[in-house]
């Protein structure tokens, strides 16, 4: 049986991961220990008294309650100074880690990311928990049987307000490293290696105040096999919506991933259907199961999701250093305009 930790106590670790902890004990109890979950933050505003949980203020304390051999960190920080968290944790002897997306912000990050796993033994699992939603399933069972041909291309919207949060957070420096990941991670997934064609980022604007490069953004990959994504995100948007549409050869596959924790339902419409198909989607919960059950019962290697992300992270900073090179040309266009 394994213990859990979660390490950061804001969004991701209170909101999102301490919940889907006690739906994955309930569901599977024979991987995790009876006792309380353990949880830290050096904030003492986000320490509050919490059912069933035990938070303490650092890394260190939590060390003095739990065996780091059999317990598995949440790893819940904003993606800034992972490295240097890898590495305290992995000078505490804890092993099995999950780390939230995005597992860095950049080139160099990731690197450090790298070396501080290299340098302790780590291979934690990355959250790519739309990999284990069982829409992505069902488009990969459509894709692989060929239902209506060969697939032609892939177009990803996920727009959603996200105003006040975006004010508060610094470890999101652009609009790609918020929700474009989970995208990347599905178009990777169904269509195979890819090369960024197109990219480009707007400013969050309000009455009150602009935040470069958090308003939206959008890129264009060519996979391999010629299958050309689209992946757009508007965070400035009046309505949130998670759409994925697969366009084959003699039809077209439309789904909707599940908005956010109050519904678990996802919903998936193919050429030719009635009726929408409408089906449960806890996919956060089952990749965390997942991890435990790989944790528990390693598969030789590791279990893939920190190879996938240094793909994805790759492709962002292809995103993001095409929008920077094509900032002298729009500067030159609107000089000549004017």
């Amino acid at each position: 049986m394994l213990q859990s930790l979660v390490v950061g106590l804001g969004r991701a670790g209170a909101g999102l991961h301490l919940r889907v902890l006690a739906q994955a004990r309930a569901a599977a109890g024979e991987l995790f220990h009876p006792g309380p979950v353990v949880a830290c933050d050096p904030a003492p505003e986000a320490r509050g008294e919490r059912p069933g949980v035990t938070v303490v203020k650092s890394v260190r304390a939590a060390a003095a309650l739990l065996p780091p051999e059999d317990t598995v960190v949440h790893l819940c920080t904003p993606p800034v100074d992972r490295a240097a968290l890898l590495g305290e944790l992995g000078d505490l002897g804890f092993r099995r880690i999950i780390v939230e997306k995005p597992l860095a912000t950049g080139l160099d990050e990731y690197a450090a990311v790298r070396r501080a796993c290299d340098e302790h033994g780590l291979a934690p699992a990355v959250v790519t928990h739309w990999l284990d939603a069982e829409l992505t399933h069902r488009l990969q069972a459509l894709t692989m049987r060929r239902a209506f041909g060969d697939l032609r291309s892939i177009s990803v919207t996920q727009d959603k307000p996200r105003f006040q949060r975006s004010t508060l957070d610094e470890g999101h420096p652009t609009a790609f490293d918020v929700e474009i990941p989970h995208a990347l991670g599905v178009v990777l997934r169904l269509a195979g290696p890819a090369e960024l064609l197109d990219a480009e980022w707007t400013d969050m604007r309000s009455e009150d105040f602009t935040l470069p490069r958090m308003g939206g953004a959008r890129l264009v990959l060519r996979h391999r096999g010629g299958v050309l994504s689209e992946i757009s995100s508007d965070l400035t948007a009046p309505v949130r919506e998670r759409r994925i549409s697969l366009d084959f050869e003699r039809g077209r596959a439309t789904g909707h991933f599940p908005l956010s924790e109050h519904d678990d339902h996802a919903q998936l419409t193919t050429t030719g259907d009635r009726v929408r198909r409408v089906f449960r989607d806890d996919a956060l919960t089952a990749f965390v199961l997942r991890a435990y059950r790989h944790f528990l019962h390693p598969d030789p290697g590791p279990d893939g999701t920190f190879a996938l992300h240094g793909e994805i992270l790759r492709l962002v900073a292809a995103a993001k250093q095409h929008c920077l090179t094509a900032l002298p040309d729009l500067h030159r266009r609107h000089q000549h305009a004017g």
